[in-house]
């Protein structure tokens, strides 16, 4: 099937044909059908599948002009990343219609944010947090909302934005169509949608969770040690050729840090690094550079994962194997993307196994292993995390009984003796002189 195909207007198919995209993925071909129909959708479909045009095509189709330039369609991302991609994504397609988007995402200039709003918008890209600051400022009226998309809802909800994402639903008008987009169909995406009156979702699987992207060769190498695998990456870097676009993934941004101290003498201009403690603007201009070639390796933490989206990644090497399967799925997504071949390597030491494990059996096939090369140096420096754990013995603590204090073993002194009784100040003058005290017995 090709575009041509699918109900879209002239302006939409004329943008498509300048982007050379000439054939719909399968979820843009599932979902756009269900969308126009005005039914509530929920998508499974893994990174890299075309899910932000699978609900962007439908829901631009059926926007219709109107003269208030107030916005109808909302559409929710975890990440300031994300808002820039979709909002980008969504200019493009608009570009020969009226249709206008503005993005708003925290860390930005919330007065710049609503003066956009302001002079007009059809389309908001927000993260929840903005989207309620704007809400509460009386920016946007949540009773015209018309079309809400709630992008990567499992990593929405992973990230602790359910409160948030509950009190926008409460503020929200009951009759509206809600379009949902995830990953994996996780616990937590079941009780949002058990929680709110979605009107009977229609879900759309493009890919089943867990499946590997076909265009990836997925290699494994057992490493030992932190040190080892920093030592095996640059072993890779100098003498494969082929790696012209690499994203490396750290897991955390302590270990992300360490990586581009190790290696940023010997890749001066072509390394950079990026996770949530980078400033904004500085995030932005990383990737921007690592789009266009500017820097050829980039390290980064399983958080900016899903907002990443660059074109041409040749290979993803991912410095450990991350506890949650469903992170090394979006790992490897970001190569292999628009029918290109792409190449994924996993260092996995001791610490690695079960979580290999785990991945492996979400896939449902086995990551091939290779031997490490002989020449790569083996080092015996542990950090912190590799460092085998003291476990003190356990000593039973005795518990002492108490004893209850029965009366004194002697007699008390008459002094020490406490007998609460009154005592006058005539009581006291006659202990004192014997006798009864008088002003009269006074000597002049």
């Amino acid at each position: 099937m090709s575009f041509k195909e699918l109900n879209l207007s002239n302006q939409l198919l004329k943008a498509l044909d300048e982007m050379g995209l000439t054939e719909p993925t399968t979820i843009q071909q599932r979902a756009f059908a269900p969308i126009m129909a005005g039914r509530d959708v929920l998508g499974i479909a893994q990174t890299g599948t075309g899910k932000t045009y699978a609900y962007l095509l439908p829901l631009m189709r059926l926007w219709k002009y109107s003269k208030a330039m107030l916005p109808e369609i909302l559409i929710l991302v975890p990440t300031r990343e994300l808002v820039i991609q979709v909002l980008e994504e969504t200019n493009k397609l608009g570009k020969y219609s009226n249709i206008l988007a503005v993005g708003a995402y925290g860390g930005g200039n919330i007065n710049v944010q609503m003066a956009e709003v302001h002079k007009g918008a059809n389309i908001v890209v927000a993260t929840p947090g903005r989207l309620l600051d704007l809400i509460l400022k009386g920016t946007i009226n949540p009773k015209l909302i018309k079309k809400l998309v709630i992008d990567e809802v499992d990593e929405m909800l992973n990230l602790g934005f359910r409160t948030q994402i509950n009190n926008i639903l409460d503020l929200l008008p009951e009759r509206r169509q809600n379009l949902m987009f995830s990953a994996t169909m996780t616990d937590e995406v079941q009780k949002l949608l058990s929680g709110y009156n979605f009107n009977n979702p229609e879900k759309i699987e493009a890919a089943p969770t867990g499946t590997p992207l076909a265009n990836i060769t997925q290699i494994g190498y057992k490493v030992p040690n932190f040190y080892t695998k920093v030592n095996f990456l640059v072993h890779l870097l100098e003498t494969d050729k082929s790696m012209t676009k690499v994203l490396i993934f750290a897991g955390s941004k302590k270990l992300a840090d360490a990586i581009n101290e190790l290696m940023e003498l010997k890749f001066p201009d072509q390394l950079a690094v990026i996770h949530s403690n980078k400033a904004q603007n500085q995030r932005f201009k990383t990737v921007r550079e690592f789009e266009s070639g500017e820097n050829s390796i980039l390290i980064a933490t399983d958080i900016i994962a899903r907002g990443l989206d660059v074109s041409g990644v040749s290979h993803v090497i991912n410095m450990d194997v991350p506890n949650v399967p469903e992170n090394y799925m979006h790992r490897i997504g970001r190569t292999g993307r628009a029918d290109k071949k792409g190449i994924s390597i996993t260092f996995i030491n001791d610490f690695d196994k079960e979580n290999k494990l785990k991945v492996e059996e979400l896939m449902g096939r086995k990551i091939a292993m290779k031997k490490m090369p002989a020449e790569v140096e083996v080092s015996t420096v542990l950090i912190s995390e590799e460092q085998p754990k003291v476990h003190e013995p356990f000593v039973e603590k005795v518990k002492i009984k108490k004893v209850e204090k029965g009366a004194s073993f002697h007699e008390k002194k008459d002094k020490n003796k406490k007998v609460n009784q009154k005592i006058t100040r005539e009581d006291q003058k006659k202990k004192k002189y014997g006798r009864r005290y008088k002003k009269e017995h006074r000597k002049d």
